[in-house]
């Protein structure tokens, strides 16, 4: 796979986004290349901790040369070592079932999406791979998780260590 080719598809279907929304909603964006795929991932500062980024939410969005020979452009929503995850109380397991209840009304609007993972996968999707279009898909998945960040935003603050300073 060309990690250059598609690391500049990529940057352009960021470049198509709303970035007044996504700046509203303190959504950070990436793109970049993780554990061999070119990946667009997408997180508020408040879903990851700032010194160990390995406990975090995230939506992301990427393909890789197994993605290419299924003709399928996958996302999904991770949820990395919760229980590390500084100011809050989290069950990973619990965390989880809260979310996928929630989103159960957001779901028709996900293509071929799941939530029959464990833990660390909230959901997970794929759409068909369209090299042509892919910016323009790329961009339409982003903006489809400003529907729903609230829903990991709600449970986060449910979760939140209550101070008394």
């Amino acid at each position: 796979m060309d990690n250059t080719y598609y690391l500049d598809k990529f940057q352009k279907g960021v470049d198509l986004l709303n970035k007044q929304l996504f700046t509203e909603k303190n959504l950070e964006l990436r793109v970049g290349v993780w554990l061999d795929s070119v990946c667009l991932k997408v997180q508020k500062p408040s879903w990851y901790n700032h010194s160990l980024a390995k406990q975090a939410i995230f939506f992301s969005v990427w393909v890789s040369d197994g993605c290419i020979a299924q003709n399928k452009l996958y996302y999904n929503i991770h949820a990395l070592k919760l229980r590390e995850l500084k100011d809050y109380k989290i069950k990973s397991r619990d965390f989880a079932e809260a979310f996928r209840a929630k989103f159960k009304s957001s779901e028709s609007q996900w293509p071929n999406v799941s939530t029959k993972f464990g833990p660390l996968t909230l959901m997970e999707g794929w759409v068909k791979f369209d090299d042509n279009n892919l910016e323009t898909t790329i961009a339409e998945l982003a903006t489809r998780l400003t529907g729903i960040d609230v829903i990991i935003d709600d449970l986060l603050e449910e979760r939140k260590i209550k101070r008394l300073d």
